[in-house]
C-alpha cells in the first residue's frame, strides 16, 4: 500500500504552486489522494504568514515588482520569508489526524529531518527551543511555516541550499530582528549539489514520518 506521493516540481512560480497546494488539500481532506510531498525550487518571491508584520519588509511593493521578486500574504503560520533559487522548498500535504496529535510534533518531525539531512553532509544542526525552524551556530538554516485545515496541512519548509543571501537583506527574515541566515554553501564553503540535498530530504521525510512505501512522480493529479 503506498503511504506518500513525493512530487518534484523542478523550479516553479509560486502562485502556480500555491494554487496546486490548495487543490490537493482539498483532494487529502476528501481522501481521494495519498500524503503527498512537492518539493520545489522557486523563483524569487516573498510571501507573508497571516500574522506577519508588513512592516518586515524592508522594501515597498512595486519596487520588489520591478525587480523581478513576486510578493503574497498567504495563510500559513509564522512572518514573513523569501523563497528563490539554490533553495529547496517543501510542501506536506498530509492527514495528521493519526499519530501526529498537533501541530507541534509535525513540526518536530519536519525539524529532525532536516537536521538528519544536514548531517549527512557534515553541518551540525539543531532545533531551537523557543523558536520554530532549524539552526546553526552560525545562524538560521531552515524555516518553516505551517497550515493545517480539517487535519490535513500545507505549506512547509524552505531549506537554504545554494541560496544568494543577500536577497533576505529585502526582509526582516521570519520577523526576527538580527537574525543571520546561513545557507549550506555558506558553511561549507562550495557549491552543493542540490539533487544530491534533495534524495536525502525525500529519505529522511520518509523515515521520520514513517512512510512504509513512496512513489515519486512529476504530476500529482
Amino acid at each position: 500500500m503506498l503511504d506518500l506521493l513525493v512530487v518534484d516540481l523542478g523550479r516553479s512560480n509560486y502562485k502556480k504552486t500555491w494554487d496546486l497546494q490548495k487543490l490537493l488539500h482539498r483532494l487529502r481532506v476528501e481522501k481521494d489522494i495519498h500524503d503527498t510531498l512537492l518539493i520545489v525550487e522557486h523563483d524569487p518571491v516573498i510571501t507573508i504568514g497571516k500574522s506577519g508584520k508588513e512592516s518586515n519588509i524592508k522594501m515597498p511593493e512595486e519596487r520588489l515588482k520591478e525587480q523581478g521578486i513576486d510578493y503574497y500574504r498567504i495563510e500559513r503560520g509564522g512572518d514573513v520569508t523569501y523563497h528563490g533559487p539554490g533553495q529547496l522548498v517543501g510542501y506536506l500535504i498530509f492527514n495528521i489526524r493519526n499519530g501526529l496529535t498537533g501541530i507541534r510534533p509535525f513540526i518536530g518531525c519536519i525539524e529532525e529531518a532536516i537536521i538528519a539531512t544536514l548531517a549527512e553532509f557534515g553541518i551540525n544542526s539543531y532545533r531551537h527551543p523557543k523558536m520554530i525552524g532549524v539552526w546553526t551556530d552560525r545562524g538560521k538554516m531552515c524555516s518553516i511555516g505551517i497550515a493545517v485545515k480539517r487535519w490535513v496541512s500545507f505549506h512547509g519548509f524552505a531549506l537554504n541550499v545554494n541560496t544568494d543571501l543577500k536577497d533576505f537583506e529585502l526582509i526582516i527574515p521570519c520577523g526576527i530582528p538580527d537574525v543571520t541566515m546561513v545557507s549550506m554553501q555558506s558553511l561549507l564553503e562550495r557549491k552543493v549539489d542540490i539533487d544530491k540535498v534533495k534524495n536525502s530530504l525525500i529519505d529522511n521525510i520518509v523515515k521520520e514520518f514513517k512512510k512504509g512505501s513512496y512513489a515519486l512522480c512529476q504530476n500529482p493529479i
